[in-house]
């Protein structure tokens, strides 16, 4: 990728690896995304190849960062759904995405979730849950075979 300076670790058991692109900053930052989406979608097409099962890559620690913003995100909406009795709808996201809402928000009782919506414009919305209301029904996530983890 033209890159000279970059250091790469790698966790074999868990399939995970870890990029630092150390030159260049600033187009890093603004291709960081993209960096990432490409490096993890040549991968998949690699192992794939090889019958291997999935890896996946962090750059510049950019997935771990999301994941805690898109994690502190849930817990607001859950939050402002709970307080307000009013359904929050969050941005579209990918499954992967949309999966750590569904995860971070599983064990509160006072809110659920679900993705609505199709291909690239999906999204989670969190629902408020009355008390008086019958238990919640847990809800099958499905993803559609054209999203991406």
């Amino acid at each position: 990728m033209g890159f000279d300076d970059y250091t790469i670790e790698v966790d074999e058991e868990h399939r995970h690896g870890k990029i630092f692109i150390h030159n260049n900053p600033n187009l890093i930052k603004e291709n960081l995304p993209s960096i990432l989406d490409s490096i993890n979608h040549l991968v998949q097409l690699i192992t794939k190849k090889e019958n291997q099962p999935p890896a996946f890559f962090d750059v510049n620690n950019y997935r771990r960062e999301r994941e805690t913003i898109i994690t502190e995100l849930a817990r607001a909406a859950a939050r402002k759904a709970a307080a307000t009795k009013e359904e929050i709808s969050l941005p579209a996201m990918n499954s992967y995405e949309r999966r750590i809402i569904h995860v971070e928000l599983a064990g509160r009782p006072d809110v659920a979730t679900e993705s609505v919506g199709s291909g690239r414009s999906r999204y989670v919305v969190v629902r408020p849950i009355d008390e008086n209301s019958p238990p919640k029904k847990e809800i099958k996530i499905t993803e559609e075979a054209g999203d991406k983890i």
